[in-house]
C-alpha cells in the first residue's frame, strides 16, 4: 500500500487503508483518513487533517505555508472533508494565523494547476477547472463552477450554484445562481445548474424575476433589496437577498448596468 520510495514522518497519522505512491512525502502533523490515494510526488504537510476517500494526483502540494508576508511560521491548519479529487499540481495552502483555518468540504473536484489560498473556505461539490486561482480568505459556497484560468480576489465570496465563465476575474462578491462573464460582471442565471440541482420551473422563474428586480432595475440596490424583501419569500430567493445584504466588498453588476452597483471598484472596471 506504501511505495518504498515514499517518505512518511513517524509522527504522521496515516490510515492502514491509504495507498501512497512513489516519492510522496507526508510530514509530521498530517492525518490521512481511510481509503485515500496519495499519488507520485505528492507533498502533504502542515497541520493538515484529511477525511476519507480523497485522491491526490501527481505533484499536488497540500497544506504548505501561506503566501502571506505576515506569516511567521506558526503551525497553522488545513481541514479537508471526504471524497475530493486533487488533480496534477494542485496547491492548497494552510491558514495564515492560528485562529483560522483553510477548509475544503467534500465531493469537490480541483483540476490540474488550480490553487486555493490561505484561509479560504470551499463548500461541497465545488469544481475548480484548470488554472483557476483563489486568493486568501475566499469563500465559495456549494456547487459553484469556476472555469479555467479564472481569478478570484482575496476576501471575495461566491454564492451557491454560481458559474464563472473561462478567464473571468472578480474582486466583488458573486450572488448565488449567477453567471460571471468578464471582470466583475454577471450576465444572468445559471439555468443549467439550477435544473441539475432540481429547482422547478416555477422556482427558476421566481429567481429570474428577482434577478431583474435587483440587478437590472434602475433603482439603487439598497432600495431594490427592501422591495424584494416584501415580494419574494422562497428559500432560494431569500438566499440571494441575504447574500447581497451581507456583502462588504460590493456585488458584481449586470452587463446591462455595468458600474451601476457594486461601488467604485466596479465603476473602475467599467472604465477599462
Amino acid at each position: 500500500m506504501i511505495h518504498p520510495t515514499a517518505i512518511i514522518d513517524p509522527k504522521a497519522e496515516v490510515d492502514s487503508t491509504v495507498m501512497v505512491g512513489p516519492y510522496a512525502l507526508i510530514d509530521a502533523g498530517v492525518r490521512v483518513g481511510p481509503h485515500c490515494v496519495v499519488g507520485p510526488h505528492v507533498h502533504l504537510t502542515g497541520q493538515t487533517v484529511i477525511g476519507a476517500g480523497n485522491r491526490f494526483h501527481t505533484g499536488a502540494v497540500i497544506g504548505d505555508a501561506p503566501q502571506d508576508l505576515k506569516y511567521r511560521g506558526e503551525p497553522t491548519r488545513l481541514r479537508i472533508g471526504d471524497n475530493n479529487v486533487f488533480r496534477e499540481n494542485v496547491t492548497v495552502h494552510r491558514s495564515t494565523t492560528l485562529e483560522g483555518e483553510t477548509v475544503i468540504g467534500s465531493n469537490n473536484f480541483l483540476m490540474a494547476g488550480s490553487h486555493v489560498g490561505h484561509n479560504s473556505v470551499l463548500g461541497d461539490y465545488v469544481i475548480l477547472a484548470n488554472g483557476a486561482l483563489l486568493g486568501g480568505h475566499v469563500q465559495v459556497q456549494d456547487r459553484v463552477f469556476i472555469s479555467g484560468n479564472c481569478l478570484v480576489h482575496q476576501f471575495t465570496r461566491i454564492g451557491t450554484l454560481a458559474l464563472m465563465q473561462g478567464g473571468s476575474r472578480v474582486s466583488l462578491d458573486v450572488p448565488p445562481y449567477c453567471i460571471v462573464r468578464g471582470p466583475n460582471t454577471i450576465c444572468g442565471l445559471n439555468v443549467v445548474g439550477l435544473r441539475r440541482a432540481g429547482l422547478t420551473s416555477a422556482q427558476r422563474l421566481e429567481l429570474r424575476r428577482l434577478y431583474h428586480a435587483l440587478f437590472r432595475s434602475p433603482k439603487k440596490l439598497r432600495d431594490a433589496l427592501q422591495e424584494a424583501r416584501a415580494q419574494f419569500s422562497s428559500p432560494a430567493a431569500l438566499a440571494v437577498i441575504e447574500f447581497v445584504e451581507g456583502t462588504r466588498r460590493g456585488i458584481c453588476s449586470d452587463r446591462a448596468r455595468r458600474g451601476a452597483v457594486g461601488g467604485a471598484e466596479a465603476e473602475e472596471e467599467a472604465g477599462e
